[in-house]
């Protein structure tokens, strides 16, 4: 069981998509769909339930995470302060399931979503593969983003708007910029703006420093506007005046 939890791990090493990576992808799959779907009919203390069981899970993960760096001598205020993408919105999705709060659901959806999927595709864990710790606890952590951010648009009847992709697109960019600033005075390297993660990732495809951080801007805002598109045309068929019509009748 130690060996679960060891720094050096002599199991499976992790690799891309692979059949434990492809079984991860749907777990979360899986549990996205329930919550899109037979979730919808549960009482609404069951969906409070629910909200607060997936903060906690959420919030001890994380914690989990932080103490296994801990324990091995790895954090650092280099690397570990809630400040990359996916660990700040973890915290912000907690506090947006025990709250209900719609402006950071805005964020978490578009942010929170859109950086999850690309580390459920390429997650950065190393050598880790499952059954190691680091492997369920990062499969975990960003499914449950996507699972929190679905869980306000499907049992609380949450959607994003055009201002709210307006809002997001400036937020990320003052995060940015403010995460510039303390990669600068802490030599860190949150968010990637300093350099590419040693793990392959996406952002091998998209040059080197510092093109790949305009390209991860250009392909943020269209990551926003596809996660916008379900709502955008949803609302385009309601307009429709063939659907006025037929309502009509």
């Amino acid at each position: 069981m130690a060996d679960l939890f060891a720094l050096y791990w002599d199991g499976p090493p992790f690799v891309f998509f692979s059949p434990p990576h492809w079984i991860a992808l749907a777990c979360v799959t899986a549990a996205c769909g329930w919550v899109i779907g037979p979730a919808r009919s549960l009482s609404s203390t069951a969906k409070q339930h629910w909200r607060y069981m997936l903060a906690a899970i959420l919030a001890i993960n994380e914690l989990a995470y932080n103490l296994w760096f801990w324990v091995h001598g790895l954090w650092s205020i280099q690397s570990m302060l809630p400040l990359h993408l996916c660990t700040l919105f973890t915290w912000l999705s907690v506090i947006m399931l025990l709250t209900r709060s719609y402006r950071i659901f805005e964020f978490a959806y578009f942010l929170g979503i859109g950086g999850a999927l690309q580390a459920l595709l390429t997650p950065d864990i190393g050598v880790y593969g499952f059954p190691h710790f680091r492997a369920f606890q990062s499969f975990i952590s960003h499914g449950g983003l996507v699972l929190a951010a679905l869980t306000m648009i499907a049992l609380e009847g949450y959607r994003p708007t055009w201002r709210s992709v307006g809002r997001v697109i400036v937020g990320a960019n003052l995060l940015m910029a403010g995460v510039g600033v303390v990669n600068w005075l802490l030599d860190s390297n949150y968010l990637f703006l300093a350099r590419k993660p040693y793990t392959p990732s996406l952002l091998d495809l998209l040059g080197p420093w510092p093109m790949y951080i305009i390209w991860m801007e250009v392909l943020g805002i269209l990551t926003i506007l596809i996660l916008y598109l379900p709502f955008a045309l949803s609302d385009l068929l309601q307009r429709s005046p063939m659907i006025v019509r037929r309502v009509r009748r």
